[in-house]
């Protein structure tokens, strides 16, 4: 019988996925569809996954699915039809990556949420499917031109760092629960222009642009297939890219390169750099842009703190992990990490 759950730790799944003599494609997809008992697919998909050595992060809940994965390319017809078999996810679009590699992710994870994306809306007539006006890749760039259009970045702060659409208005914003009210109120603010938005693969724009709607905007635009399709898009049709640096994707890669553009810089030394890591000690774990040198130089740590802790025995670093356990991961992050973020930024 089939696990239905992960029981081998981290660093064994790295060695072993590291090892692997087969190629992958990684993906991403997300549908909002009613689903009635999301626990029960749930278990189905992880075992039907499973069986084909399907590996990434995926969340169900009775509005859709969000998911983001690794397919064996020798399984991916078998995993196509699998899907497809499910009438929710019938026909469902791909995002497939712009730059594979066959270790974007170590597990698999399928988890049952209250929503797919995390937004903080409560209202129950909100219909989530009533969206905007979907773009392609050459509309998307016409509208850019056009001075009675707004273009909003729909992704958190440490993603629109690395690249963005030119002109984008980009929120400073942790979470997309905490981004939405933003947006609302720039939206407020130019209710008589038109309002385009993108984000990484679409699933927050649906979200969004549906949203503003809902509260009476009319002229709402998104990119469709945000800027994992635009990409594709430019390169088979010879367009100019109006993106410029790095999507950031939520996997080991943790970016993508759209253009050669690096529009940011390495928080610890000011050089141009665009590559994300997450510091080496664990009770920190900021997310954060550290050039080469800097890496070399700190560990792959945010300070000589962390590089301190980070250089401990495993046991005393647990010791120290263990004192944060019980607080809230985003308190911590808003009092304690996101300070020492910005303190990196204004030293650099």
């Amino acid at each position: 019988m089939t696990r239905l759950r992960n029981l081998v730790n981290k660093n064994e799944l790295k060695e072993k996925i590291q090892k692997e003599n087969i190629s992958r494609t990684t993906l991403s997809f997300y549908r909002y569809v009613k689903i009635s008992e999301p626990q029960n697919l749930r278990d189905t998909l992880f075992t039907e996954w499973k069986e084909l050595n399907v590996l990434g992060r995926t969340y169900l809940a009775q509005e859709g699915i969000n998911a983001q994965i690794s397919v064996p390319k020798e399984n991916w017809k078998k995993f196509v039809e699998k899907l497809y078999a499910h009438k929710e996810f019938e026909d469902i679009p791909f995002k497939i990556a712009v730059e594979e590699k066959d270790y974007s992710f170590y597990r698999l994870t399928i988890k049952v949420k209250d929503k797919i994306v995390a937004d903080g809306l409560n209202d129950e007539f909100f219909d989530p499917s009533k969206v905007g006006t979907h773009l392609s890749a050459e509309e998307f760039n016409q509208f850019l031109e056009n001075e009675d259009s707004i273009v909003i970045d729909v992704r958190n702060h440490y993603e629109s760092e690395v690249g963005h659409f030119e002109s984008a208005i980009c929120p400073d914003a942790d979470t997309f629960r905490e981004e939405l009210p933003m947006i609302e109120k720039i939206a407020k603010e130019n209710s008589e222009k038109k309002i385009l938005l993108y984000c990484t693969g679409g699933i927050r724009c649906e979200k969004t642009s549906a949203y503003l709607k809902h509260i009476g905007h009319e002229k709402v635009y998104q990119l469709k297939g945000g800027i994992i399709q635009y990409k594709k898009e430019i390169e088979e049709k010879g367009l100019k890219s109006k993106f410029k640096g790095k999507n950031f994707v939520f996997d080991e890669r943790m970016g993508e390169r759209i253009t050669n553009d690096i529009i940011s810089k390495c928080h610890q030394c000011g050089e141009k750099c665009d590559d994300h890591t997450n510091c080496k000690n664990d009770a920190c774990h900021l997310l954060f842009i550290q050039c080469k040198n800097c890496s070399e130089k700190y560990s792959g740590c945010c300070t000589p703190k962390c590089q301190e802790i980070a250089s401990l025995p495993i046991e005393e670093q647990k010791k120290i992990r263990k004192s944060n356990k019980n607080e809230d991961s985003l308190a911590v992050y808003k009092s304690r990490l996101r300070p020492k973020l910005n303190e990196l930024i204004a030293n650099s």
